[in-house]
């Protein structure tokens, strides 16, 4: 019995041979130069981040990075799925536009679809103004695949919120490390790497990191100079050989003490 998905996939495919043979062609070299473009958009998105801090840079060299930790997840699901191809599977259906692959090269998720979801969450987070240009890219090279024949709607669906999901959280967990490193790079003596990592300005240091940017109290001890206070030090010295017969004029010594003078009233 047949499923919705292969309704669907047969109206989409039936669609597609209905459409004029230089919109075909279209589709089917889309499928292909959507991977291309947008391998050229990763090395736009560098160079402009190579003048960013270093945040931005990291971003930048991340995006396509995540993209292919995204393609790996996908081959993997690939492999433990096995779903066949529509293009053999499906009864009914017209004849594929492009040739239909081997088997054993499965059909779920689509590796197309997931690198486009992951290219286009990368570029948009390395270059927000972008979104507007590689989200309608993505979707677009996703329904190719099915509009080519060789996918169901499933697998392109899937595969682009795989790759959109895998390369947020690949970018949004690495950022602070690589941008570390960017850092680093640009205070290298090589030049080659100086020359990646770009001229923009370093990562400015925070008052964890830097001990000179705390507000944490200090203590600071100034020489005393006694020719800058003669009269404050002489009377410090005074005070330290103090003499109690001139503090006091009625002190007296009372090993010398006569007691026909301490009393005349008595004589």
């Amino acid at each position: 019995m047949d499923t919705m998905d292969d309704d669907l996939y047969r109206d989409i495919t039936d669609f597609a041979h209905d459409t004029p043979s230089w919109f075909q062609h279209l589709a089917e070299v889309w499928t292909e130069l959507g991977l291309l473009l947008f391998g050229v958009l990763f090395i736009v998105a560098w160079w402009r981040a190579r003048r960013g801090d270093p945040r931005a840079l990291a971003i930048a060299v991340l995006a396509p990075l995540a993209t292919a930790v995204a393609y790996v997840c996908s081959e993997l699901l690939k492999s433990v799925i096995d779903e066949e191809r529509p293009c053999r599977a499906v009864s009914g259906a017209l004849k594929p536009l492009v040739e239909c692959p081997a088997y054993g090269d499965w059909s779920f998720p689509s590796n197309h679809s997931t690198i486009a979801g992951a290219a286009a969450v990368g570029l948009a987070l390395a270059w927000p103004r972008i979104a507007a240009l590689t989200v309608p890219m993505a979707v677009l090279m996703a329904f190719s695949r099915v509009f080519v024949g060789v996918h169901y709607p499933h697998d392109v669906a899937v595969g682009l919120v795989l790759g959109a999901i895998l390369a947020f959280v690949v970018v949004r967990i690495t950022t602070r490390p690589v941008a570390r490193v960017g850092q680093a790079m640009r205070g290298s003596s090589n030049g080659l790497v100086k020359w990646f990592a770009g001229p923009g300005p370093a990562l400015a240091p925070s008052p964890a990191t830097d001990p000179a940017r705390t507000n944490s109290p200090t203590m600071s001890f100034r020489r005393y100079d006694a020719h800058q206070h003669p009269g404050h030090d002489a009377h410090r010295h005074d005070s330290q050989h103090h003499d109690p017969q001139h503090h006091d004029p009625q002190w007296h010594n009372p090993q010398h003490h006569d007691p026909q003078h301490h009393d005349s009233r008595r004589h």
